[in-house]
């Protein structure tokens, strides 16, 4: 429409520039007409002449012939968008707002319980990349709720490893990838590292300078719960191998609350330990026998524990840990480290994802597993 519309206004100034000769034009062939004796030769040279430079009206009256049938065609276009805007209205007024927030729970909830008779599954495949934002610094942490099931579409943001405090609430991911409509949590004692964890509507992390992990509810604006994680490395003691104060890494699944990090007793390898969401007490361990310092990152899924080896470019997924059967395996799992340095990687089990924070960036990762579908028979 701008193209039409800007060459509609040079065509019409061509033809007001041209009227005082198509009238001049008009008026010698009425003359010619009404006395034949006065067209003279040189008198029809000049009027050929005037002719020829009126010749380029031609294509512009063709050009508004099509611009026209363009219209038109628009025209018929808009209707019939009318019409389906207007179906559309109708169908959405036959629902009262109530009406449709409990067509969409109950959406939800069939397919939770799709993705629960599904079960739990090994991980086989890490899909490409999807980047939702770009912002923070180089290292930090970004979640939604791991607790299923859960209708919580708020999405939390912690940038740094060293101290921090401040944690972002986005109402949605829309909201998040947007960087609107959020609140901002002051969280009464600082965090180490980037191994935390929102689940149930609490956020679990480390104390600064502590094995201490800390419970906050997000709703009340309080600290419900501190516990000591007996043994526990802390202040990079036993990092993962960017460093960062990631002693201690929190996560969720399908099974529960877990806490993975190390100590001195079991020579640096990584430790498993099942939590209780309501009290952060150990309910059991496993000592892996992989090297802490030597994982990029690791995160669980269904009861079982995956490592990466870098958390630089190249790196894939190494090692895996069965706590269902306290037995190993290396695996050869690649995923594509779009922006070469992972401070963060944790699995959400409601969306079957994995949630990464990559130099300042933040990236989800689809998940294949290999399961057997469960019959509630």
């Amino acid at each position: 429409m701008e193209v039409v519309d800007l060459r509609t206004s040079r065509d019409l100034q061509y033809v007001r520039d041209s009227e005082p000769l198509l009238r001049g034009v008009d008026g010698r062939l009425h003359t010619y007409v009404a006395n034949p004796r006065t067209l003279t030769a040189r008198s029809l040279q000049e009027l050929k002449g005037q002719m020829s430079q009126l010749r380029p009206l031609l294509s512009v009256v063709e050009q508004y012939r099509l611009d026209l049938q363009t219209l038109a065609t628009l025209r018929l276009e808009l209707l019939n968008l009318s019409i389906v805007l207007t179906a559309i209205q109708e169908e959405i007024g036959a629902y009262d707002y109530e009406e449709l927030q409990q067509r969409v729970l109950l959406l939800e909830t069939r397919l939770h319980s799709c993705m629960n008779k599904l079960g739990c599954g090994r991980l086989t495949a890490v899909s490409n990349p999807i980047t939702v934002r770009a912002s923070g610094s180089r290292f930090g942490s970004w979640m939604t709720d791991a607790m299923i099931p859960s209708s919580d579409s708020r999405v939390w943001s912690m940038d740094g490893y060293y101290k921090g405090r401040r944690v972002l609430e986005y109402r949605t991911m829309g909201d998040f990838t947007k960087g609107q409509n959020f609140v901002q949590h002051l969280l009464p004692h600082p965090w180490a590292g980037t191994g935390h964890v929102v689940y149930n509507g609490s956020l679990y992390y480390n104390k600064h300078q502590s094995n201490i992990l800390v419970q906050y509810h997000f709703r009340s604006r309080s600290v419900l719960l501190q516990r000591s994680l007996s043994g526990a490395g802390y202040n990079n003691t036993f990092p993962y191998s960017w460093g960062g104060s990631s002693d201690i890494d929190l996560m969720a699944d399908e099974t529960g609350l877990w806490a993975v990090y190390t100590s001195i007793p079991n020579a640096g390898n990584i430790m498993v330990s099942r939590l209780d969401p309501h009290s952060l007490e150990v309910l059991q361990s496993w000592d892996t026998g992989f090297p802490k310092r030597s994982a990029g990152e690791a995160f669980m899924i269904c009861g079982t524990l995956y490592v990466t080896n870098s958390h630089l470019a190249g790196a894939k997924v190494h090692f895996a840990y069965h706590t269902n059967t306290s037995t190993y395996e290396y695996t050869d799992i690649p995923f594509h480290n779009q922006y070469s340095h992972i401070s963060m990687m944790d699995y959400n089990p409601r969306e079957r994802a994995l949630y990464t924070w990559n130099n300042g960036h933040q990236v989800l990762y689809n998940v294949t597993l290999f399961h057997v579908i469960r019959s509630d028979g």
